[in-house]
């Protein structure tokens, strides 16, 4: 007679005790799990495929969450898939009440050439009737006083004293500011002139003694060399008291936020120390520039054709009148050579006196 096999034994039933044990690891495992939390850095997943049951919910990881970055925004916005344009969002930054800067500008804009053959006949031409014709009529001009000048031609170094530009009215409230950029010339006579007029004059010379020399009460002397560039910062960490420095750099040592009169005699550096003065906007700041350019080379750092020299040269000066620089002053200085890059044409000069105002200027 069969008897009947007691429930949970045979060969497919579980032994208790191996039951038992699976139930006991899960637990622990379900403990430790809890303890270390998802996404500690000390969890370690085992080999292969990840484990559907060990898989974290959808969304982002605990670490995640807890690391904040805080992003500002640069002003600008890339543009829609689609293509088109969007308008920039503004800067959440901007300081309230203070004006926007202009973005840097890495060159000036060249004018169209002077005629079809690009010749250096053509630009020349161009060239010397525009530094040869007035923009704007001076009635007042002068170095040595507030009074008219009888004959400005025979004194290179003239400002114009028209009460319309403000200059004279500076002078005679003692608020006039003077800036002179040379190359060791010994003649002073221009800025002591306009100190014993009432400006305050700075006069810029690499070869002064000292690096600071008070002359007299309106006129100092700075053992500086204005260039188009600031020293390298592999050289200015070493010479820490450099003598050479851009215009702009000067001014924002001396707190000077106004020039009323520039005057520059640069021996061939005036056309890229021009640049600079344009592409950095310092132009605004200025009341009036009395500039020597020399025209027997290109100058410094200037380079290419014939040509191309002279619309570069061109170029600069149109940039000024873009500006609302008007040339009220032009000085043809017969006692140099007559040399334009380096040859007898053209019944030029090497070297020319030209000054401008600034028509806005306030």
């Amino acid at each position: 007679m069969a008897t009947a096999r007691p429930p949970g034994r045979g060969c497919r039933a579980l032994p208790g005790w191996l039951l038992g044990a699976a139930l006991l690891l899960g637990l622990r495992l379900c403990m430790e799990l809890h303890r270390e939390g998802p996404g500690s850095p000390g969890r370690r997943d085992p080999p292969g495929p990840p484990r559907p049951h060990l898989l974290p919910p959808p969304g982002p990881p605990r670490s995640a969450r807890r690391r904040q970055v805080t992003y500002v925004r640069s002003g600008r916005r890339a543009l829609p898939r689609g293509g088109g344009t969007t308008t920039p969002e503004p800067s959440c930054c901007t300081l309230r009440g203070l004006p926007r800067r202009k973005g840097p500008r890495w060159h000036i804009e060249l004018q169209p050439w002077a005629g079809p053959a690009q010749s250096l006949d053509e630009e020349a031409s161009r060239f010397l009737s525009y530094i040869s014709t007035t923009q704007i009529a001076c009635d007042h001009m002068g170095t040595d006083s507030l009074a008219t000048d009888s004959s400005p031609a025979t004194k290179p170094w003239l400002v114009c004293l028209d009460d319309r530009f403000g200059l004279a009215h500076q002078i005679r409230s003692k608020r006039c500011r003077l800036y002179s950029l040379g190359l060791g010339s010994d003649d002073t006579h221009f800025e002591v002139s306009m100190a014993n007029d009432g400006c305050e004059v700075h006069r810029f010379d690499p070869s002064v003694k000292s690096a600071h020399v008070l002359e007299s009460q309106r006129l100092w002397h700075h053992r500086l060399s204005i260039d188009w560039r600031d020293p390298h910062p592999a050289v200015a960490a070493q010479k820490p008291h450099s003598n050479t420095r851009k215009l702009g750099s000067i001014l924002n040592e001396f707190g000077h936020h106004k020039i009323d009169i520039l005057k520059a005699d640069l021996e061939s550096a005036e056309w890229k120390v021009l640049e600079n003065l344009i592409l950095e906007d310092v132009l605004e700041q200025i009341g009036q520039l009395v500039f020597e350019i020399h025209l027997h080379w290109p100058g410094f750092e200037v380079s290419g054709s014939e040509s191309s020299v002279v619309r570069f040269w061109y170029s600069l000066l149109k940039e000024l009148e873009q500006r609302d620089f008007r040339l009220f002053h032009t000085h043809k200085d017969v006692s140099k050579p007559q040399l334009f890059l380096k040859k007898d044409i053209f019944n030029a000069s090497s070297c020319y006196t030209l000054s401008w105002v600034n028509t806005r200027w306030k």
